[in-house]
Order: structure tokens, then C-alpha cells, then sequence
């Protein structure tokens, strides 16, 4: 029994986050975002795996689309996480245009035997409840689709408590991040746990 579990665990996984600022620290001493407690986490659980942050402030599903195909020939990922979205709908264009980038970037990473993990996220109720609705539901119809696992939404039990932002009211704060995690650990670690 004991064999059987340390073999699971034996070769070390590399995980790949492509995400916006959200997962790129912004505003956040080194170490406190999300991305690096999730590292320390699975240093914790034993999980040997390296994690590959390529995160940055500010992108949309079209700069991830374009930036993945290098990424996954320099790391060769066994999961890749996408968190992206909420920049597209910042701006708000087209979810239409969002969910092909992101469709794209799902197959493209199953091509290469990689696992993915969809993180969804919810814009402000101010950019129209129809608008909203879409945008919401593009991660579900995605996840669904393509049998990728979603987090529905990175910023439950943060986005209603504006004590947890920074002062541009967008970005969460140091004391927000471990709440993201808690949302994102339950998919991640039974996602990790099947490779």
C-alpha cells in the first residue's frame, strides 16, 4: 500500500498557470499571491510538482492564446490551469471571442497530454445583467465541453468583502489570496492527485 502511494508521487509534476494579474501578484509582496501558496501547499501534501507561473497583469484570452503554444514546448506540462477572462471582460468584449480563445487554448493543451483546469470568474453587476449571465456561463459550457474541471468563480467569499482588495477596489489583497486558494485546492488537488 505504501509502495503503490510513493509511486504515484514519484515523478514530479510540472503545473503551467496562465493567468492575468490575478495570479501575477500584482500589488503583492513576492510569495503572497495565490500561485505561490499553492506551491507551499503541495510541499505540504508531499505532491512533488513544479509550478510554472506564467501569469500576466493585464492579459486577455487572445494574449494567452497567442503566448501558450511556446509555453507548453518549454515546459511540456502534465496540468495546465487557465485563469483568464476577466480582462476581456473588463473591457467588455465579446464573450464570443473569449470562449473561442479560451477553447482554444484547452484543446491545444489536451493535444499535448496535458490536463486542464478552467478558473471562471464573474464581472461587476454595472456591465449588464445579460452581458454578465454570458460571460458567467462561458467557463460552465467550456468546462462541460471540453471535460475540463472549473472553479466557477476564483473570487467567492472575497468579491463581496471589500476589505480584502487593494485600493483600486480590483485587485484582492495579501489576506484575500489564501480564501482564492481555498476555492481553488478541492479541484486542483483531485485533478494533480489522478495524473
Amino acid at each position: 500500500m505504501l509502495a503503490a502511494s510513493a509511486s504515484a508521487y514519484s515523478a514530479p509534476k510540472t503545473v503551467l498557470v496562465v493567468g492575468d494579474s490575478l495570479s501575477a501578484e500584482y500589488g503583492l509582496t513576492r510569495g503572497a499571491g495565490w500561485v505561490a501558496l499553492l506551491e507551499q501547499k503541495l510541499k505540504a501534501e508531499k505532491i512533488d510538482a513544479r509550478i510554472v507561473n506564467a501569469s500576466i497583469s493585464g492579459e486577455t484570452t487572445s494574449g494567452g492564446r497567442a503566448r501558450l503554444p511556446a509555453l507548453l514546448t518549454a515546459h511540456k506540462p502534465q496540468i495546465v490551469v487557465i485563469e483568464l477572462g476577466a480582462n476581456d471582460g473588463l473591457r467588455g468584449l465579446p464573450v464570443a471571442s473569449a470562449e473561442a480563445n479560451l477553447r482554444q487554448m484547452v484543446t491545444l493543451s489536451q493535444k499535448q497530454d496535458a490536463k486542464v483546469m478552467l478558473i471562471g470568474m464573474r464581472m461587476p453587476p454595472n456591465y449588464g445583467r445579460a452581458y454578465t449571465e454570458r460571460f458567467f456561463g462561458m467557463y460552465g459550457a467550456l468546462s462541460k465541453d471540453l471535460k475540463a474541471p472549473l472553479v466557477p468563480f476564483m473570487l467567492e467569499g472575497v468579491a463581496d468583502k471589500p476589505a480584502l482588495f487593494q485600493a483600486d477596489r480590483l485587485h484582492p489583497n495579501a489576506q484575500a489570496h489564501p480564501i482564492i486558494l481555498k476555492n481553488i485546492w478541492p479541484t486542483f488537488s483531485s485533478l494533480i492527485r489522478q495524473q
